[in-house]
């Protein structure tokens, strides 16, 4: 987090400003979870703009709903969802995509970096698939393990679940990627020989 503040105390200070003090609530959520949070989201997306966007939205809809919000987690745990799923969405809808007009113009084809480049964006659209086809929860604490590089005790912590419940989601998770990925490593490997 941005301060000093432990996080129980950080959380207690949230509980008794969304009470009292709706923009002091705001501000402080914004002050302890935005660089966080921007983390989170700029690993999914990779586009620093898309970023900012969907902080900003993650933010403005805490702000829309400040009088109706339940949050049964911390607020940690939610606005990690929150911002984690607002990059899947956006992920998914596939608005990275650069057009073909703002793509940059080699002047002589590069035969050995176009395949490369082919190669990679395969690897990585077939990682992306076999993310999306991760349960909600397998897909979490796998992006929290592998891309966040947390460890089961601080996922469990983040979640509000059991780490034996990290382990058994990471397994599964692990299961399926394999399963999904298999293809693509054989390719891969064909090529290296």
């Amino acid at each position: 987090m941005a301060t000093s503040d432990a996080p129980d105390a950080v959380e207690a200070r949230l509980a008794h400003l969304r009470d009292t003090d709706a923009e002091a609530f705001m501000e402080l959520l914004f002050k302890e979870f935005y660089r966080p949070l921007g983390n989170v989201i700029q690993r999914v997306v990779k586009d620093k703009e898309a970023t900012q966007d969907l902080l900003q939205d993650v933010f403005l809809r805490v702000w829309n709903a400040r009088d109706t919000l339940v949050i049964t987690t911390t607020y940690h745990a939610y606005l990690y969802r929150a911002a984690l799923n607002a990059a899947l969405r956006y992920a998914d809808r596939g608005k990275r995509q650069v057009a073909w007009d703002d793509a940059p113009v080699d002047k002589e084809p590069q035969v050995d970096n176009a395949l490369h480049a082919l190669y990679q964006r395969e690897a990585e659209d077939s990682v992306e698939a076999a993310l999306g086809l991760l349960p909600p929860q397998c897909r979490v604490v796998f992006t929290m393990s592998r891309y966040d590089e947390m460890s089961y005790q601080e996922i469990a912590d983040t979640l509000e679940i059991s780490p034996k419940t990290v382990e058994n989601q990471m397994g599964k998770a692990l299961r399926i990627m394999r399963q999904q990925l298999s293809g693509l490593l054989k390719n891969l490997y064909s090529l290296l020989l």
